[in-house]
């Protein structure tokens, strides 16, 4: 009896992937990053009439938490935001596709604590450069434990896509693979910016807003994701302030416009209907997600955001 006790004790506090033990805490079994490339905080969450982001200021905040103290403290361009997001480090990257982050992903260490397939971790992105997640430069880790990649036209050097293709790939992979750690970028706002196009800079935030809304929605109706899965809304860096350089059309100082992001967490663990100011920063996402899925990372400079989670 003592026996069977202690192994029931166990399926619930670990559980098992192919063979290989994990501390099981949570309810959450599945991570989405959702990455809305570029915009400034003052046209999303920043601006009080949230008229840019109707989804997520009247259909999503209830359900989970928003960030008003959220930052990139790192290099506030699309490599390095998208490096510290996975890596917990915040690094100085090639911003052009021709450098791996130097430290291992989040997706690696899972992977390899977990036993899982390749394609239980995915990094899906409208630009083909951010395939440099899958891997990384570090001698034990290079070329190891590798989530699959779905970016760009058709991977590294073959050119962006539009953000509704990475819609449509996102869903067709979650129901055909049915991923459980996955990053997601969507582009058109900070390729908008970049191209001055201030119209078009504006009413992207807007469509990428109804992508993350109606993504969110059809997490719900499959069965791998309902009321298990975690999702994390953010930016990878801001833009210029008005006055600051060429404004909205750049980025990549320290300004409080690069700087200040938004930040939306869901998940079965957190809290719902809560706006927090406390300061938070994008390496905090993997430290958080590492505590979630009950993986350990060897490096990680963020810190678990224990004020997400129900009874803290």
């Amino acid at each position: 009896m003592k026996l069977i006790l202690i192994a029931v004790l166990t399926l619930v506090f670990f559980g098992k992937v192919n063979g290989a033990e994990i501390e099981k805490k949570y309810k959450t079994e599945n991570v989405f990053i959702i990455v809305m490339d570029g915009p400034r905080y003052s046209e999303t969450w920043g601006d009080s009439t949230h008229k840019l982001i109707p989804h997520m200021a009247n259909d999503l905040a209830s359900y989970g938490v928003i960030y008003e103290g959220f930052r990139a403290n790192g290099p506030t361009y699309t490599n390095s935001g998208h490096t510290a997001l996975t890596t917990g480090v915040y690094q100085q990257i090639s911003n052009v596709g021709t450098e791996y982050p130097k430290n291992p992903s989040i997706f690696q260490y899972w992977l390899k604590a977990t036993g899982k397939p390749r394609t239980a971790a995915y990094v899906i992105s409208s630009k083909d450069k951010l395939s440099i997640l899958t891997d990384c430069k570090n001698k034990k880790w290079k070329g190891q434990y590798r989530p699959y990649s779905d970016c760009g036209i058709n991977g590294l050097e073959t050119g962006y896509r539009m953000d509704d293709v990475t819609y449509n790939r996102s869903v067709e992979i979650a129901k055909t693979d049915k991923p459980n750690l996955v990053l997601i970028n969507f582009r058109l706002v900070d390729s908008w910016g970049h191209a001055g196009n201030w119209e078009n800079y504006l009413s992207s935030i807007t469509l990428i807003d109804s992508y993350i809304y109606n993504f969110f929605k059809f997490l719900q109706t499959e069965e791998n994701y309902k009321d298990k899965t975690t999702i994390f809304v953010t930016n990878d860096h801001g833009r210029h302030l008005d006055g600051v350089k060429d404004g909205f059309i750049s980025h990549g100082d320290n300004c409080e416009g690069c700087r200040r992001i938004n930040c939306f967490a869901y998940g079965p663990d957190f809290k719902k209907g809560v706006i927090m100011n406390t300061p938070r920063e994008l390496v905090d996402i993997p430290a958080t997600i590492a505590e979630l899925l009950g993986f350990t990372m060897e490096r990680c400079d963020g810190q678990v955001m224990t004020e997400l989670f129900l009874n803290q």
